[in-house]
């Protein structure tokens, strides 16, 4: 018996240890960003940020750091499944798992440098890139919510989750500026929930009630019109209402289309086939390398074609004086 288990040892397969290549120096710079929705120059930078995500192991080799991002960004850019990711470096399903929701979190810590209301000067900046577009004045952001489809939750809120479309979503709610970066963002809220709900909840409502922002935001009629967020008038009465709802919905049409523009960046937010917990970490992550690729002046060439979305609201307007400095600036800028 001892000489039959000694034979049997020496004709073990010896391990193979996979050759985990970088793609960065194997494609071109195009064939990189059409992968990885970044330049290589721009993912090295990116890992730099990150901090240390090697993973030694006594079992194997371990997977060097840069690959682990590579894995990440492929999945956020491109929605495919694990066992697909997986294959393309060589590695299991459950290792890609393990890799994607490991950096993605990571990246989505980065979020408060790259996701940040204008202030100071940069308020100023935006105020006036805004008002080129259209002439509405002392604008700091255009507001909306959009939906990412995820799958059905299980437990007793998975009906929270069904929105008006019937579907199970995230009703994820973003600020933007005039160079599509989006500056406030809401991720963690069920699909059936209603934007207007969701603005009043949020940080970014309360800094404006307590004053800690001078300017306006612009949203369509399904929030309340308030001092500080203008909303279109559902009947213009006169042509001065009318260049009104013209320059609002001019300006406003930025943030439909920065979620075009995310959405084709990162087709991962097509649909999250994971629990809502961890879809708002993916999503989070993806806001922050879409702000991060803008502001490596890294975009899409599809992003000129982004057809608008329509919202489907309620066009009963709610109470609050907003009313009375909406009607003050048709009279001052409009008529």
């Amino acid at each position: 018996m001892a000489a039959c288990r000694q034979m049997a040892y020496r004709e073990r397969v010896p391990r193979n240890f996979r050759d985990r290549s970088n793609p960065l120096e194997e494609l071109s710079a195009d064939d990189v960003f059409a992968r990885y929705r970044f330049y290589p120059d721009s993912i090295m930078d990116l890992l730099r940020q990150l901090p240390d995500i090697s993973s030694p192991t006594r079992r194997n080799l371990p997977i060097p750091p840069l690959l682990q991002l590579l894995v990440s960004l492929r999945f956020l850019g491109t929605g495919a499944t694990h066992i697909l990711i997986g294959d393309d470096i060589k590695i299991s399903r459950s290792t890609a798992g393990r890799c994607i929701r490991r950096v993605s979190a990571l990246i989505a810590e980065l979020a408060p440098h790259y996701i940040t209301f204008p202030r100071g000067d940069r308020a100023h900046q935006v105020m006036l890139e805004f008002s080129r577009i259209a002439g509405f004045p002392k604008v700091l952001g255009c507001v909306d919510g959009t939906h990412i489809r995820i799958m059905k939750p299980s437990g007793p809120q998975e009906a929270d989750f069904v929105n008006r479309k019937q579907y199970h979503s995230l009703n994820v709610q973003m600020v933007c500026d005039p160079s599509f970066k989006i500056t406030s963002i809401s991720c963690n809220w069920p699909g059936a929930t209603h934007d207007n709900r969701i603005f009043r909840m949020s940080a970014l409502c309360h800094q404006f009630e307590q004053g800690d922002h001078d300017g306006l935001l612009l949203g369509d009629s399904g929030y309340q019109c308030r001092p500080f967020l203008m909303t279109p008038f559902i009947n213009p009465s006169d042509n001065s209402e009318r260049r009104y709802n013209t320059a609002l919905c001019r300006t406003r049409v930025l943030i439909e289309q920065t979620f075009g523009f995310l959405k084709k960046r990162f087709q991962c937010l097509n649909l999250l086939r994971t629990r809502p917990d961890v879809a708002v970490m993916y999503i989070k992550a993806a806001v922050t390398l879409h702000n991060y690729g803008i502001e490596r002046g890294e975009v899409l060439e599809a992003q000129q074609n982004v057809v608008q979305q329509v919202a489907d609201v309620d066009p009963r307007p709610a109470g609050g004086d907003g009313y009375a400095r909406r009607a003050h600036i048709v009279r001052t800028f409009f008529t």
